[in-house]
């Protein structure tokens, strides 16, 4: 074995300038794949890091909602029918939807910003800016929203007592709380129930984008879902909180271009990963075949040939996927900060791992797919 790592290696330090291309091909390579698992990783986090700051163990959507940024209401009665099932300890309407939000700085340009709107005396959410007293204060004044302080700049000023439009209607920010929008919406706002009322008409309050439920200590989640779900009627889906996020997910990924744009790159840039090492071993192969079909001709068998040509690939996938593991680690760090965190572009050992099952695989095939060249050599025919 020693001896065929010894001439794989000589081989690809024969043309140190290929041996340098062949590296920077593999470790672009390896940055694609990286970087659209990276966009691919950031789209199931941002479009279910919310429902972590819902304090809630079970929810109510309808049917017809395939993600919680478009939302189809149902009515508020499906919530009452289910405080009365046992388990349930309470129950928390949730409204949403986008206003038209007026840029408070120059040039004062309006762009769509996304809703969140509860009454305050509910304890809907986690984020301990809206949980102290003042904050529900402020909340239930009118035309006082918090703002998102992952909004993209593009929405302006996110200081307090900043006053500017929304829905063509006053509008001043009272306090501050960070959540992020994802892939869904650049910006985010939360309100109370009566200012919704307000800035939304003509939504009434008795239909409800999601229900919140919270469950007695003790109580099994699994066995109130089934209770719920025989107690509802179908104009409501009952889903724990793994659950609805699951669903998000799902629709993202398998039901949007986004996810499909992010899935393909990840097989073109594999495809293009085995195309450069295969034109390089393919190169090298036809360099030293006269080598080969020497080989050949002393008794070496086919096994050993392709041994060397799969040393060689291996080789390759080591010595591209450090640079390009590298590489990614920079751009995601250039990402994060480029979207103030709200595209959570992060590196975890799994994916460290996947990349790089993925890296010796697509050399493995270009080795296999090359070395044909090599087997099927007739020292005969060479000299």
């Amino acid at each position: 074995m020693g001896r065929r790592v010894s001439v794989a290696w000589m081989n690809l330090l024969h043309e140190r300038t290929r041996l340098l291309v062949a590296i920077a091909g593999v470790a672009f390579a390896v940055l694609l794949i990286f970087m659209n698992l990276g966009f691919l990783g950031a789209l199931t986090a941002t479009t279910t890091n919310f429902y972590e700051q819902f304090n809630a163990d079970l929810f109510l959507s309808s049917p017809e909602t395939l993600e919680v940024s478009t939302t189809t209401a149902f009515p508020r009665e499906r919530l009452y029918q289910a405080e009365g099932i046992p388990g349930v300890s309470r129950v928390m309407p949730l409204y949403s939807g986008y206003v038209l939000w007026r840029n408070p700085d120059p040039p004062h340009t309006s762009r769509a910003m996304f809703v969140w709107a509860y009454n305050p005396d509910d304890p809907v959410f986690l984020m301990p800016e809206l949980e102290t007293p003042s904050a529900r204060r402020i909340l239930q004044q009118p035309n006082v929203v918090f703002y998102d302080l992952r909004s993209r700049p593009d929405f302006g000023s996110s200081e307090i007592g900043t006053v500017t439009e929304a829905a063509r209607r006053q509008v001043t920010i009272g306090g501050n709380y960070s959540l992020g929008g994802g892939f869904a919406a650049d910006g985010t706002l939360i309100m109370s129930d009566q200012n919704f009322v307000r800035y939304l008409s003509p939504r009434p309050l008795d239909l409800v984008d999601t229900g919140l439920i919270q469950l007695t200590p003790g109580a099994n989640p699994e066995r109130v879902v089934r209770a719920l779900e025989q107690a509802l009627p179908a104009d409501v889906d009952v889903y724990t909180k793994a659950g609805i996020m699951l669903r998000d997910q799902t629709y993202w990924i398998s039901s949007t271009s986004i996810g499909f744009i992010f899935g393909l790159g990840v097989l073109v840039s594999f495809v293009v990963g085995i195309v450069i090492v295969y034109q390089i071993l393919y190169t090298d192969i036809r360099d030293h075949l006269p080598e080969y079909a020497t080989m050949k001709a002393m008794g070496y068998r086919n096994r050993y040939l392709f041994q060397i040509v799969l040393q060689e690939a291996l080789l390759l996938a080591a010595m591209g996927y450090v640079p390009g593991l590298i590489v990614s680690l920079g751009l995601y760090e250039l990402t994060l900060n480029a979207t103030a965190g709200s595209l959570p572009v992060q590196m975890n050992l799994s994916r460290v791992g996947f990349v790089l099952v993925l890296t010796i695989l697509m050399c493995s095939v270009s080795g296999l797919i090359s070395v044909r060249k090599a087997l099927s050599t007739d020292p005969a025919e060479v000299f």
